[in-house]
């Protein structure tokens, strides 16, 4: 399975994964050991999660966790309109049906700081793109996040973007001595499981995350058009 096959089968999908992001999340899907194990947070229609099972060796357990329930869709999207989670699930499993992956997904429609609570075992591979709000985002990092094994990866979506897991990353991660920043695609951040000897590294994106947060103000506004920085 090739990236352009994979990036093909999810492009379609409706989502703010762009294809730099996609691709770093293909390469590092492809680097969980056979045997391993990959978390989503936040499925939304299941176009980063057809380019994680695509990527994924045989083997390599994928769990997609998103309670769909019409919240936290994207941007200025928060309360739960339950009509649009029935149509973002039955858009997800079809999704999944059509890039030939649903056998490999596991979906836990819950809550992740509910699926956590009846979750055993490591996570060798975490990519985090829940609720943005700070107080979910940072449980996210703070308690999924404990569950990924030295070596292991995490990947946040949207930070630097949303002020919420911007905010959440910046109380919990950066200044984690047990995460080192490999950098970013856009708002797609990426760790490592292993000792930091320079943590904050991050605090040098903060001049692009202002930069974003004008844009956003101005597109809220009317003053421009889109797209919503992702």
């Amino acid at each position: 399975m090739t990236f352009a096959e994979a990036w093909a089968a999810a492009s379609g999908v409706e989502g703010w994964l762009t294809e730099a992001q996609a691709r770093r999340l293909f390469a590092v899907a492809g680097a969980v050991p056979a045997g391993g194990r990959i978390v989503e947070i936040g499925s939304f229609r299941g176009r980063s999660a057809i380019v994680l099972a695509r990527g994924a060796r045989p083997g390599v357990e994928v769990v997609c966790i998103d309670p769909h329930v019409g919240s936290d869709r994207g941007p200025r999207e928060i309360a739960a309109r339950p009509a649009l989670g029935d149509e973002d699930i039955t858009a997800f499993r079809g999704n999944l049906e059509r890039a030939g992956v649903s056998e490999r997904v596991r979906h836990v429609r819950d809550f992740s700081a509910l699926a956590l609570q009846t979750f055993d075992g490591p996570v060798d591979l975490l990519y985090v793109d829940g609720a943005h709000r700070f107080g979910p985002a940072r449980t996210d990092l703070v308690r999924w996040g404990a569950r990924v094994p030295p070596g292991g990866r995490m990947l946040v979506h949207d930070a630097f973007s949303s002020v919420g897991v911007t905010l959440a990353l910046l109380t919990s991660v950066a200044p984690s001595r047990s995460w080192r920043y490999l950098g970013r695609d856009g708002s797609l951040v990426a760790y490592v499981r292993e000792r930091s000897l320079a943590p904050g590294r991050e605090l040098a994106e903060l001049g692009w995350f202002a930069s974003n947060l004008v844009r956003k103000g101005a597109i809220a506004a009317g003053l421009r058009d889109g797209p919503w920085p992702h």
